[in-house]
């Protein structure tokens, strides 16, 4: 029932921005590894590299973002960036139709790309906190991975059939027109945010740089899911470029074939977001990070077994329905449990460093995994990275940290929530 609950208005506007721009990503799923193949015939290492200097580029870019979006009203900021990449990512389609686009540019365009997805990140978490009661952060979360799962199920059938019938950056011009209509919905939002607690022309310190990762790396249990989100997140994703070219290139699949290979596994992060309120409801948070973030990190070594035909197709729509529903049950649980965990003066800093650093981790393997790619063969570097990531759950926190209530106790705390929520109707968390 909770997830059915209404979250309000600007809620609503909110999800329906994400909404349009997540369904924007789906149909450009893979679009620029997809461009650096089929356009300007990159090699493995090329192709890794795309996926690797883009996202380290950006977080360099956005390091100082983080202090400076958190003296800042969260919705223009959020604006802007959502600007920045339909901007960007529009140069791509003009480019390509003059005859001029080049890797170099697909480089520049995935640094800017990424930078302002950190930063926008940054901003619309800090933007949640403030905008829904601390009870309904869950399930706001998991109506955002709902629809990130749904609009990647949808999107890429869709985007392998627009490339098929009108070329390789058709679907680039939807994934830009998409973040023009977020921006548009952003602003529709009505009510008043809070000042900044500083002005826009006081310059960012070092010492506030780092006060994201201070946060983090001093409260022993977010520390532990840091580190643990670094190498589960930097090696899932170093193994999708390295995907594309086992797949297009040594495999022959088509792109539709490919598109379809991640798309219909995503039902699957339908089913692990809805159920996330109703798991951590009963068996809770701390049980739910640890089993759930256990079983996400064996299925990935599956890709190494991938061979050509229907054979290979099924056995990757396998692999990913498996760890897509691992991870779509886990990842609200751990945004709320960061959220929480965060006190509300830094967040901005704090989710600017944890994606900073995703990024970089994201690069890194990636690029690491190029190189291997490149002296050995694409499965190769599918095989190791399957094998280290098996390594991730001894990372996980062994016990509830503090402020984490424990599984006994949940009933008697969702009783006394209720009982709050109850004397207090209407009552929102945005000042307005």
């Amino acid at each position: 029932m909770a997830a059915r609950r209404s979250l309000g208005r600007r809620f609503g506007w909110l999800w329906a921005s994400y909404a349009v721009s997540a369904y924007g990503s789906g149909l450009g799923f893979g679009a620029l590894p997809l461009i650096a193949v089929l356009v300007v015939d990159a090699s493995p290492a090329q192709v890794s590299a795309l996926s690797a200097m883009g996202p380290a580029v950006g977080a360099l870019v956005a390091l100082p973002l983080g202090p400076w979006v958190e003296f800042h009203r969260e919705r223009p900021v959020m604006i802007a960036m959502d600007l920045a990449r339909f901007a960007v990512m529009m140069t791509i389609p003009i480019a390509y139709a003059l005859g001029r686009l080049t890797f170099v540019q697909l480089l520049v365009v995935s640094a800017v790309v990424a930078s302002a997805k950190i930063t926008f990140s940054a901003a619309s978490g800090a933007y949640l906190k403030a905008l829904v009661r601390p009870a309904d952060l869950l399930v706001a979360n998991a109506r955002f991975e709902s629809t990130t799962w749904s609009s990647i199920a949808v999107g890429p059938p869709l985007g392998g059939a627009a490339v098929g019938l009108f070329g390789p950056v058709t679907t680039v011009v939807a994934d830009a027109l998409s973040y023009l209509l977020s921006a548009l919905g952003i602003a529709a939002i009505r009510g008043r945010e809070e000042h900044p607690r500083r002005t826009a022309r006081h310059r960012v310190r070092a010492a506030e740089l780092r006060d994201g990762w201070r946060n983090i790396l001093s409260r022993p249990g977010l520390r532990a899911l840091y580190l643990n989100q670094l190498l589960v997140g930097g090696l899932i994703m170093a193994t999708e470029p390295l995907l594309a070219v086992l797949l297009l290139g040594e495999l022959g699949f088509p792109p539709w074939q490919y598109g379809l290979a991640f798309a219909a596994p995503c039902v699957g992060g339908l089913v692990g977001s809805r159920l996330a309120p109703r798991v951590v409801a009963r068996h809770g948070q701390h049980r739910i990070l640890r089993t759930v973030g256990t079983l996400r990190a064996v299925w990935l070594i599956g890709l190494a077994f991938v061979q050509p035909g229907v054979a290979g197709l099924a056995t990757v729509i396998a692999v990913e329905l498996a760890i897509i529903i691992s991870m779509s049950l886990y990842n609200p649980v751990l945004a709320t449990y960061r959220l929480e965990h965060t006190p509300d003066d830094r967040v901005a800093r704090t989710l600017s460093a944890w994606s900073i650093s995703s990024s970089a981790a994201i690069a890194v393997l990636s690029a690491l995994g190029g190189l291997l790619a490149n002296a050995t063969s694409p499965r190769t570097a599918i095989t190791v990275a399957g094998l280290l990531i098996l390594t991730s759950p001894l990372l996980l926190p062994r016990r509830p940290g503090p402020g984490v209530v424990p599984d006994g106790e949940l009933a008697t705390v969702r009783t006394q929530a209720q009982a709050a929520a109850s004397a207090k109707p209407g009552t929102e968390a945005v000042n307005s």
